[in-house]
């Protein structure tokens, strides 16, 4: 992935609308880190073999952009899928070509503030690089700006998840840098798989976010 100079500025639709107004049409030209094939296994352990197509989950992609995933989980049955992206330049183009049987719907939203999606409604969320953008700065200590990016989407994030749901998040950085942004509020229970697909390979690393469940008051009060 190649980051601009000012990664800052990932953060903002602006950017990402002139990216894709350079799309050829044809194929997506942003699909970060890993194809749907590399992240089968993944998928398979931590949502596809618990969260089968006749179950009807509901799947959001979010900061879809022009990725071909929603489809590759479509071709497997899952029709009930919800893509949201910031950039109105992607979001009206995938909705141009969007096919009506497909099961794919496309909304314009930022995550960091998913105004229009109910909470509680999500089985599986789902980010292949948004929360990448909203990271810049030193990772040992991030800025003020990064903290405050992260912490709203999380939130939503959770807020929109049942109690019951999934976050996957496939990510290029380290765990001990991005764990303490994944969770500011102590309120997942995270596992984490390396996801290297040979020696010498660079690792991505893919994370399962569950909210933790409250302990049972006491029967003694």
């Amino acid at each position: 992935m190649v980051l601009p100079e000012d990664a800052e500025s990932l953060s903002h639709p602006e950017v990402w609308n002139e990216r894709y107004s350079k799309s050829d049409g044809e194929h997506p030209t942003h699909e970060w880190f890993k194809s749907f094939d590399s992240l089968r296994p993944f998928l398979a352990r931590n949502f596809l073999k618990a969260r089968r197509p006749d179950e009807d989950p509901r799947i959001l992609h979010l900061g879809s952009g022009d990725s071909t995933l929603p489809y590759d989980l479509a071709g497997l049955g899952y029709k009930n899928q919800l893509c949201v992206d910031f950039s109105d330049v992607v979001v009206k183009y995938m909705v141009s070509k969007q096919e009506k049987e497909s099961g794919v719907e496309w909304k314009w939203a930022d995550v960091r503030d998913m105004i229009g999606i109910p909470d509680d409604c999500t089985d599986v969320a789902f980010d292949k690089g948004t929360l990448d953008s909203m990271i810049f700065g030193s990772p040992w200590n991030p800025p003020d700006k990064v903290k405050e990016n992260t912490s709203k989407y999380i939130r939503e994030v959770f807020r929109v998840l049942k109690p019951d749901g999934v976050f996957l998040y496939i990510t290029f950085r380290q765990p001990h840098f991005v764990v303490p942004l994944l969770n500011p509020d102590d309120a997942w229970d995270i596992s984490v798989d390396v996801l290297r697909e040979g020696e010498g390979c660079f690792d991505y690393h893919g994370f399962a976010l569950r909210k933790k469940v409250a302990p049972c008051a006491s029967p003694h009060g």
